[in-house]
């Protein structure tokens, strides 16, 4: 009888692993499965067992080490006015044909209200000295797309994964302290420290995920383990180094029909100018929210300043995630002139692109089209 390791997420064991390794592993560690074993408590060869599996099966859609890439590259939320029949196409370009942009997700909005003609949402990254906005024009020019509006993050307040984590949270579940806003400073790097990035970040295959995993990396970035590890600390210490993570297929059902959420609501607050690190932080200190922001959505947007994501599998569970957010603000005096929720559709999520030659070469290939 042949032995079948179980992959779905809601096995009590991957559960119990992939509570630590979505998003409880930061910055970067030299063995980053031992330290999933450790939180987790789960023996390390069956953690690497299990991630394994699930990486083969699709459960888990990659497994890599997070960069944050607010310090390496210029970014932007975009929101794209385009035909309605030229969405799916224009979809299609920017998820397969575009490696700098990352989350491209068809949104909709339950009433008619402002901004809701702006249909696709990205986010885009472009490397440093780079135009966000040169970007943009070309992929207008390419895909059809009639008016796009960039929202650059002024702040973070929130940004993880923890869908498995966050399943039993309740409404108004949050953390003692408020958020701490993140800059979105840009930091200058060595070649060799981009050298040991642009090898660090790729996706683990699933024959990488064993106990050391840096090492073949290690000889594709010319250096030996223990300087590429050097190297990595520091540029950890730098502020560039995001988390170690299993991300899972939070989108698309598994084999066998099971789905990890299946509602995203992309939240808008708009609160008052002068206010938006205080309002972010009350905001981004709700476990609920994987992603919060401080951006700018101008007059389209009711001149929403604050965003955030969350994931859940049921619609009037988001919403009451919200509604506890909404009584949160209403009780500590931060007015909202402007809410709204855009609802994710069809999506496909891959990280951005960051290097400076694939950027060239990119516009070098499309600069005729």
């Amino acid at each position: 009888m042949q032995h079948t390791i179980p992959v779905e997420h809601s096995d009590p064991i991957n559960a119990q692993i992939l509570a630590v390794s979505e998003d409880l592993v930061s910055g970067f560690h030299r063995h980053p499965f031992h330290v999933i074993a450790e939180k987790s408590g789960v023996d390390l060869g069956t953690v690497l067992e299990r991630i394994r599996a699930m990486l083969e099966a699709g459960v888990v859609r990659r497994v890599r080490q997070t960069l944050l890439s607010t310090k390496l590259a210029h970014g932007a939320l975009v929101a794209w006015k385009v035909p309605e029949e030229k969405l799916n196409d224009a979809f299609d370009f920017m998820s397969k044909e575009d490696p700098f942009s990352g989350h491209v997700v068809i949104r909709s909005t339950d009433t008619e209200v402002s901004g809701s003609g702006y249909r696709l949402w990205t986010t885009l990254k472009v490397p440093v000295g780079e135009s966000l906005d040169e970007h943009a024009t070309a992929l207008l020019r390419l895909t059809g797309a009639t008016e796009y509006l960039l929202m650059p993050a002024h702040g973070v307040f929130a940004l993880g994964v923890g869908h498995v984590r966050r399943r039993a949270l309740e409404p108004g579940d949050k953390a003692e302290e408020t958020a701490v806003m993140m800059t979105t400073v840009p930091v200058d790097l060595t070649q060799e420290e981009w050298d040991v990035l642009l090898a660090l970040k790729e996706e683990l295959l699933p024959e990488e995920v064993i106990a050391s995993p840096w090492d073949s990396r290690a000889i594709k970035a010319g250096v030996s383990v223990d300087r590429f590890c050097e190297v990595a600390t520091t540029l950890n210490d730098k502020k560039v180094i995001g988390r170690f993570s299993t991300f899972l297929e939070h989108v698309k059902p598994s084999s066998t029909g099971e789905r990890v959420t299946r509602f995203n609501g992309l939240f808008h607050w708009a609160v008052p100018k002068g206010r938006e690190i205080e309002a972010g932080g009350e905001v981004g200190r709700h476990y609920c929210m994987t992603h919060c922001y401080w951006r700018e959505g101008g007059p389209q947007f009711g001149d929403v300043n604050i965003m955030g994501v969350v994931h859940g599998t049921e619609k009037p569970r988001v919403l009451e995630h919200k509604a506890a957010i909404d009584r949160h603000l209403e009780s500590i005096g931060i007015p909202v002139s402007y809410t709204n929720v855009f609802w994710g559709g069809r999506s496909e999520i891959k990280p951005s692109e960051i290097s400076p030659i694939v950027y060239r070469e990119w516009h070098a290939k499309h600069s005729g089209q």
